[in-house]
């Protein structure tokens, strides 16, 4: 969110997240406030809430607001549907979709003009139909040719390096790296003619639905547990009248399980790379759901034995940290004993 800002050459200021996921209004000072044009508020987890808010103190100043529904596509925040709190709406369609790119620019309240974006090459419009092929066989959604078209695709892939998620190593966080992997190149782009016939064309009604049963199935298995705790509950405001996104769960061993998730490429991840130079608020929600918050995700093709699977799996992990240390024998002062060591 924040490098797109630095390269259009404005100026970031902060704020910060009350629990429930919502702009702590009182945390804007009176001089950013008044130097500000436009505030960016998201939707967290796929569980949206009303803005009604910071609609309010943004009419009250004059700032335009932006509704970043990345993690929302369907239902309602409170009072409006998703999207119309805003001034402007933005919106990721591959995170509910099954497309290879694309994102939404929507408006309640303004037109939205000729963007001037430039329509892409047959090379790469030939690779977006090969990548959407590529996708439904390696998840066996074309039933007859998911082994016919594997195995033409396994012609003319080529061995990948391990990536961090493989080996684990840790990520060294510096603005240069975070503006590296903001990747701005293509954004006169339009997308793909796949994304356009796909957005057309497939049906919607059930992912809600779905989405809500896979959430409604994790928080059975995270009722109950020492170690663990689920950030939002089913009936809270907010998860009823959307598709969640992801299921979030707190864990107090976050470090550790969430290595080992990595490790055994379960479908969980969590926001632990922090712009360089954030501000650390007291009362701040937002630093503590980066490290401690695991996402579950609640993807609609995932079925009940996934979720089963996956939720088992990261109870025995929550479990193994809660389990008494064993005794560790006396050793000598300057021998560096494996349970000794930090880990930051």
């Amino acid at each position: 969110m924040i490098a797109p800002v630095i390269l259009a050459g404005l100026n970031v200021g902060y704020f910060g997240l009350t629990p429930d996921g919502l702009p702590d209004l009182a945390s804007i000072d009176a001089a950013t406030a008044a130097a500000a044009k436009v505030i960016l508020v998201s939707h967290y987890f796929g569980l949206a809430r009303s803005l009604a808010n910071v609609r309010q103190w943004c009419d009250d100043r004059r700032i335009a607001l932006i509704e970043d529904c990345a993690h929302c596509y369907f239902g309602n925040a409170g009072e409006r549907p998703i999207g119309a709190w805003g001034d402007y709406c933005t919106a990721s369609l591959a995170k509910f979709l099954p497309f290879s790119e694309g994102g939404l620019l929507a408006s309640a309240k303004h037109a939205i003009g000729d963007l001037g974006m430039q329509p892409q090459g047959l090379k790469a419009q030939l690779k977006g139909v090969v990548d959407v092929l590529e996708m439904a066989a390696r998840y066996r959604r074309l039933t007859g040719l998911d082994v016919f078209i594997n195995a033409m695709l396994k012609l003319r892939r080529t061995p990948q390096r391990a990536s961090d998620a493989d080996t684990m190593t840790p990520l060294v966080v510096t603005e240069e790296s975070m503006m590296r992997d903001c990747d701005m190149a293509r954004i006169k782009l339009a997308p793909l003619w796949t994304t356009h016939l796909l957005r057309s064309v497939l049906p919607r009604g059930g992912i809600i639905v779905r989405r809500q049963r896979n959430f409604s199935r994790y928080a059975e298995h995270f009722r109950k547990i020492e170690g663990a705790r689920q950030l939002v509950a089913v009936g809270d405001p907010g998860w009823d009248n959307t598709a969640p996104y992801v299921f979030p769960l707190w864990v107090e061993d976050a470090d550790r399980v969430y290595a080992a998730t990595r490790q055994l490429r379960l479908p969980i991840f969590r926001w632990d790379r922090i712009w360089p130079g954030t501000p650390v608020r007291e009362g701040d929600a937002g630093p503590q759901w980066s490290r401690h918050v695991l996402q579950l995700l609640c993807h609609q093709n995932l079925d009940d034995e996934d979720i089963d699977a996956i939720s088992m799996t990261l109870r025995d992990l929550i479990n193994a940290s809660n389990a008494p240390s064993p005794t560790v024998p006396p050793h000598h002062p300057n021998e560096r004993h494996p349970s000794c060591q930090l880990t930051t």
